[in-house]
């Protein structure tokens, strides 16, 4: 199990966390669960509703667009540092995708009800979410018409 402070730094490295304030890390770094997963799983599958978001420790997932839940056609390979499946707890809409394990991964949860117990909670944690999942988007859509961010 990975403690405190390399939860801590593993959050801090997410897209998603980077901007929060470190002593509300902290707190969130205690809340995470642990979950192990081996290669062929999947975490979640697309139109599923989940309670979960997730931040690779260790390994390798693929995120798939397709209904098919077989297709091996990845959108995105995630490493180590990436949090997925935060849309969902947010929106509570289904998954839009599908997170299939490539390598046996080590994977930190997030449950629906301990984030919004945070959010309330922790003020400063939301502004930093917010301008991390800003900083994600503005990414992605750099991504989209061929920029670098």
């Amino acid at each position: 199990m990975p403690d405190l402070f390399e939860r801590i730094l593993l959050l801090k490295q997410s897209a998603m966390f980077s901007e929060v304030p470190t002593e509300d890390l902290r707190v969130v770094a205690k809340m995470l669960d642990e979950e192990n997963y081996f290669a062929g799983d999947r975490v979640f599958d697309i139109n599923e509703f989940g309670e979960h978001m997730y931040i690779l420790q260790s390994g390798r997932i693929g995120i798939s667009l397709s209904p098919d839940l077989a297709s091996r056609e990845f959108v995105a390979e995630l490493n180590p540092g990436e949090c997925f499946g935060e849309m969902n707890l947010l929106d509570e809409l289904p998954r839009s995708a599908t997170a299939h394990v490539l390598e046996d991964s080590l994977i930190l949860s997030l449950e629906k009800s301990r984030l919004r117990g945070l959010i309330i909670n922790y003020p400063e944690l939301s502004i930093g979410l917010l301008k991390g999942l800003s900083l994600r988007l503005r990414k992605a859509n750099l991504k989209n018409v061929g920029q670098k961010y």
